[in-house]
Formats: C-alpha cells, sequence, structure tokens
C-alpha cells in the first residue's frame, strides 16, 4: 500500500505541496490547544479560554469557504499568503497583549481564525493538475486524509513541548510563523503559480447552488458531531477508570484506525461510482460508533475505538472525490472549504451535545452521541441518494465540463481547474 503513495510523492511538486499545505495549516490544527495553553499560564479560567478557543473556531469556520471563494477568483498566491500573514498577526497581537486587554485580545484572535489560509481546499484543487490521472488523484485524496490525521496527532505533541521548553506564548508565535512559512512554500510552487479556477457563473451562492454538495455537507455536519462527541465522552470514560492516560490511549487507537483505515483505502482502485461508495462507507462508520457505548474495559475499549476511526480516512477521501463531481464549475476551492467548514462545526456541536449526555446519562450516553451522529449521516445520505446521484444528465453538464479535461467523460476529474 505504501507503493502507491510512492508513486504520488514522486511525481514533480507533490511531495513539497503535500508537506507545505501539512505545515501550513499547523495553527488551524493545533491554535485551539495553544490558545488554552497560554490563557491558563495567564492566570485565565478554563471558561475564558474555551471562550477564546470557541471564537477562534468559529473565525476559522467562518473564513475558510469565503477565502476559498476569493481562491477561486483571484488564484491561489494571491490570497493564500496573504491571508497567512494577517492570520499569524493577529495571533501575534494576541501573544503580545494577553487577557489584559479585552478590548484587543477578541478581535485578535477572531482576525487570526478568520484569515487561516484555506490551504487544505487549495491542495485538493491542484492534484489534477500535479498528478494528472484519474486513479491517482483519487490515491492522493486517501493520502492527504491520512495525512490530516498524522498532523493532528503529531500537531499537540508538538505544541506541548514547545510550552516545555519554551512558553506558552512561544508557542503561539512559533507555530504562526511555521505556518507562514508552509503557505509560502505552497504558493511559490510552480501548480500553485499557475492554476487557474475554470470560469465561474455569477452566483451569491456559489459552490451551495449545487444539490449534491448540500446533502454531502449536511452528512459530514453529522459526522462531525460523532466524532466531536467521542473526544468528550472519551475524557468521562478516562475519569470513570481513574486514569487520565486512558484517554490518551483512546484517542491514540482512534487516530491509528483512521491511518490504517485510509493506508488501506487508498492502497487499492475502487470500482463503481464514489456516491455509491459512500453510502457504503459511513455505513460502516456508523456501525463501528455504536459498539463504544458498551463502555468495556481499557483494554477491549483501546480496541473498540481503533475500528471505530477505521472508515473515517476512507469517508474523508470518498467525500473528497464527490465533493469535486458535484461542485458547480469554478467553485472547487470554495467547496473543498466548505466541507471543511461544515466538518468543523460538527465537530463542535458534537463536542456541546455529549456534555449534557453524559452528565444526564453516564459515559455511555456520551458516546451514544457518535452512534446516533453516524447514523444520521446515514440517513442523510439515503434520503439523498438522487441529488447525489452520478453527474451523468444533461442537467449535470457543468459538473462535467468543470471535471473533463479532454472531453472525454472522466467522472471525479477536475482537471478543469488548471491554467
Amino acid at each position: 500500500m505504501a507503493t502507491g503513495y510512492l508513486d504520488i510523492l514522486k511525481a514533480p511538486h507533490a511531495a513539497r505541496l503535500l508537506t507545505g499545505t501539512l505545515v501550513g495549516r499547523l495553527p488551524s490544527a493545533t491554535g485551539h490547544i495553544a490558545i488554552v495553553l497560554f490563557i491558563r499560564a495567564e492566570g485565565g479560567s478554563y471558561t475564558l479560554a474555551g471562550v477564546f478557543a470557541a471564537l477562534y473556531g468559529i473565525a476559522t469556520a467562518i473564513g475558510q469557504p469565503l477565502l476559498g471563494r476569493a481562491v477561486d477568483l483571484l488564484g491561489q498566491p494571491r490570497v493564500q499568503l496573504p491571508a497567512a500573514l494577517v492570520s499569524a498577526l493577529g495571533m501575534v497581537l494576541f501573544a503580545a497583549v494577553g487577557t489584559g486587554a479585552p478590548v484587543l485580545a477578541y478581535p485578535a484572535v477572531a482576525i487570526a481564525g478568520l484569515f487561516t489560509p484555506p490551504l487544505e481546499g487549495g491542495l485538493r484543487a491542484l492534484w489534477p493538475s500535479v498528478l494528472g490521472s484519474e486513479d491517482r488523484v483519487h490515491r492522493a485524496y486517501a493520502m492527504d486524509a491520512v495525512a490530516q490525521e498524522v498532523m493532528f496527532t503529531v500537531g499537540p505533541l508538538f505544541v506541548t513541548l514547545l510550552v516545555a521548553l519554551w512558553s506558552p506564548a512561544a508557542a503561539l508565535l512559533v507555530i504562526n510563523v511555521i505556518g507562514v512559512l508552509g503557505a509560502l512554500s505552497v504558493v511559490l510552487s510552480g501548480p500553485s503559480r499557475a492554476w487557474r479556477s475554470a470560469p465561474r457563473e455569477a452566483h451569491w451562492l456559489g459552490a451551495l447552488r449545487s444539490p449534491g454538495l448540500l446533502a454531502l455537507l449536511g452528512a459530514f455536519l453529522f459526522i462531525g458531531m460523532a466524532l466531536g462527541s467521542i473526544t468528550v465522552a472519551g475524557v468521562a470514560y478516562a475519569d470513570d477508570h481513574g486514569d487520565e492516560s486512558v484517554y490518551g490511549w483512546l484517542m491514540a487507537a482512534l487516530g491509528l484506525g483512521a491511518l490504517i483505515g485510509g493506508a488501506v483505502y487508498g492502497s487499492r482502485q475502487w470500482a463503481g461510482v464514489p456516491e455509491r461508495r459512500l453510502r457504503g462507507i459511513v455505513a460502516l462508520l456508523a456501525l463501528c460508533y455504536l459498539p463504544l457505548t458498551l463502555t468495556p474495559g481499557v483494554v477491549a475499549m483501546t480496541a473498540l475505538s481503533a475500528l471505530a476511526g477505521v472508515f473515517l480516512a476512507p469517508a474523508l477521501a470518498c467525500a473528497f472525490i464527490v465533493v469535486d463531481r458535484h461542485a458547480p464549475r469554478g467553485t472547487v476551492t470554495e467547496a473543498f472549504s466548505w466541507l471543511v467548514t461544515t466538518f468543523g462545526v460538527g465537530t463542535a456541536l458534537g463536542t456541546g451535545a455529549a456534555g449534557p449526555a453524559v452528565e444526564l446519562g453516564g459515559t455511555a450516553a456520551g458516546f451514544a452521541v457518535a452512534g446516533a451522529g453516524g447514523i444520521a449521516a446515514l440517513l442523510v445520505l439515503l434520503a439523498t441518494q438522487r441529488v447525489l446521484k452520478a453527474p451523468t444528465g444533461p442537467s449535470d453538464a457543468t459538473i462535467r465540463t468543470e471535471n473533463d479535461r479532454s472531453g472525454a467523460a472522466q467522472p471525479g476529474f477536475s482537471s478543469g481547474h488548471q491554467a
């Protein structure tokens, strides 16, 4: 399975683009953690830390599709690098003023989140022009999902190391400087400078005018909710067993399962249309969430957590293909950014829902929120099969043109997104 990924990374610019994007996304992956640690070091309460972390997350969720639309209109270098610089300056201001000057601290954090560059969506828009074939692009989407799991595992460890060796304020500064360097590496590359979105129809809804995309976003709102609830229920499970390290084991197992699932999914070619395949993957994802409500002993629960993660990366990788197929012409970066935003909002909702569930019904009830989220996501996909059908009919001409380099039908391959 590593051979397929190695083939992708050997393509010109591919390793640089993937690495630059991952490094550039370090602030968005770890910013909320660094903010909480910084405020606690300043003597602020957990409530205050939560407010600032939530503000950062909400601002990021708002900014991603807006900046994604700007990228589709203006190109990547003219949006990604200025946004990264403004975001970093916002966090520098926050680190300088701390919580003692709320009139500056709150806007600073909001600016840092709002201007987080949409590097994730930008990378997925670049893959077709870099890799050239549909199969390699699909494999790159799977590799991208795996790389996300690595970032969300290694990133927090890196922040805690910076705090231990230096200070929370230094951690805020360092991760944002690194983020700017990652964005710089991406936008200076040939594919990023040459990329142009396909001509788009002027419409105030942008990517959201696609019914298929709206259906997908509805499903992934609930998948994000399931994932967010697991993080809270995992804390409750660790408390039940009187050992905080248990939480780390559960989260590590969840990430490991996602890594394995993503690696296996990307190692082979899949027959059939991705819309149908996504329904099957989400069904398995929901099925694997349900056993968590049994809350067995630590060893068994760790194994169940790994199982719960197995189908997450494949679901994301398959969703990337579906987004590519259903995004209206000229809106691909915005469409991918909407998926990032919706998933993040769902995660926040899941965290909020799991807390009361644990208080009212215990740890098992917290994990039940994850099961309910998975089932709800599956029901959305089943209920919207008509709008999520493969784009082949006359009414889908715009989509088929967007996804076709040579004029031949190549579903799922958005090569029209290059110069």
